[in-house]
């Protein structure tokens, strides 16, 4: 089972806790809602008795105390102590509304009221068959309650039966009812977490499965890159090694061994920096700094094609981070755009604030990127360089949520295609 999905157990143990933790404020408010009814009502109810105040007072503070009890169970509790709880519960509020009807000896004791409690958390926590036992038993203990008082106050008056008759009818259809509910909430409930728990075993099986085609997309690349300088390699080696050949040619032959022996290393550890980034060793410094030392340096290689390089007016800040790292992935930015840009074109730094994060634009006047590219151009080893590696980007990226931000392309259209970065401050 995944890890990530709680278990139907737990699901449901929390579940049982705030149940309970509900019918207990339920209690709580029917049992202050009752004496301030019968407060201000007195006229007809009769004062309250120090006993009713007492008793009631008593009930409180033991639901108080329950609710307590639940909430410090953080990890839920199960069925079995809930059904426990409901019992005893249960128990409790039958004995207070009998006491209280004996207290305040009328036959339409208000008190009554309070046996619907047990009904609904029958209805919650146990079978239908124990439902049916809690109605049957309110039912009975009020009937019993009319029998016993026009026993001592005769003579009995029937509308009150009938009034007993109408509250029995509610009870016998709303626990029931709510069982039949609950039951069928409980039934999607236990389908529904099925249902996750299927999905992330899905997602984790389809993470499994990326995560091997990304393997196999990056040997295959690795494979792909390697294989022409080697194959260059051997072929120089061996066009030297023919007796034939004269010391020019085979100079020419070294060279180009030797060149591609070279593009091989490059190759080889832009690899390692992808596959193993270093962590960055952070350190306060100026993001003017920065961003004026990529720009000076960047101009170098632009002047060979006559790019133009310019850095509009930016804020400066300090910034907590690895300073070769960055410098690194924005001249990656840099030299690509001046690539991409045609003689006499031109690239632009810009940088902002936004809250916590600074952001870098790189822009370059440059043709758009085709919607193809798009889709590929942050991928390892993909490149529309004649001499590129294709993990400049990839890098530069890492480098990129290595500190708390990410590189993306924010604008791609022609005469404005640019690469926007985020760093945490």
């Amino acid at each position: 089972m995944m890890q990530n999905v709680p278990s139907i157990e737990r699901t449901e143990s929390l579940a049982f806790r705030r149940q309970q933790i509900a019918f207990s404020n339920l209690a709580l408010f029917v049992i202050a809602t009752l004496l301030l009814l019968h407060a201000a009502f007195a006229s007809l109810l009769g004062e309250p008795s120090r006993s009713v105040i007492l008793l009631l007072g008593l009930s409180f503070s033991l639901k108080i105390l329950e609710i307590l009890w639940l909430q410090g169970k953080k990890e839920g509790i199960s069925e079995r102590v809930a059904r426990m709880e409901t019992t005893i519960s249960s128990i409790g509020i039958f004995a207070l509304a009998v006491s209280l009807a004996f207290l305040t000896n009328r036959d339409d004791s208000p008190y009554f009221v309070l046996l619907a409690i047990p009904i609904l958390q029958c209805a919650y926590h146990c079978g239908l068959f124990s439902t049916i036992l809690s109605v049957i038993a309110s039912v009975s203990m009020m009937f019993w309650w009319n029998i016993h008082y026009f026993s001592v106050h005769p003579p009995p008056r029937l509308t009150e039966y009938l009034e007993l008759g109408m509250i029995a009818v509610i009870y016998c259809v709303m626990g029931p009812l709510v069982w039949f509910l609950v039951d069928q909430l409980k039934g999607r409930q236990a389908r529904l977490h099925e249902k996750i728990e299927e999905l992330a075993e899905a997602r984790e099986s389809l993470i499994e499965q990326e995560k091997l085609a990304a393997v196999g997309r990056l040997a295959s690349g690795v494979a792909h890159e390697i294989r022409n300088p080697v194959a260059m390699i051997s072929s120089s080696l061996a066009t030297a090694a023919y007796p034939s050949a004269d010391t020019s040619e085979r100079e020419e032959m070294f060279s180009i061994a030797a060149r591609e022996a070279k593009r091989l290393e490059k190759l080889t550890g832009d690899f390692l920096t992808y596959a193993r980034p270093s962590k960055p060793q952070r350190a306060m410094i100026s993001l003017l700094d920065i961003v004026h030392h990529v720009v000076e340096v960047s101009r170098v290689r632009a002047a060979e094609r006559s790019v133009e390089v310019v850095c509009d007016p930016m804020e400066d800040c300090m910034v907590e981070i690895d300073e070769a790292q960055v410098e690194g992935a924005l001249l990656n930015l840099a030299l690509n755009a001046i690539d991409a840009v045609e003689r006499g074109g031109q690239i632009a730094f810009r940088s902002r604030i936004e809250g916590g994060v600074v952001r870098i634009d790189v822009e370059d006047s440059g043709p758009m990127i085709s919607e193809q590219d798009m889709a590929r151009v942050f991928e390892p080893f993909f490149t529309t360089k004649k001499n590129g590696t294709g993990l400049g980007l990839a890098i530069a990226r890492g480098v990129a949520i290595a500190h708390g931000g990410n590189l993306w392309i924010s604008s791609n259209r022609d005469g404005s295609v640019v690469f926007t970065m985020t760093l945490a401050r």
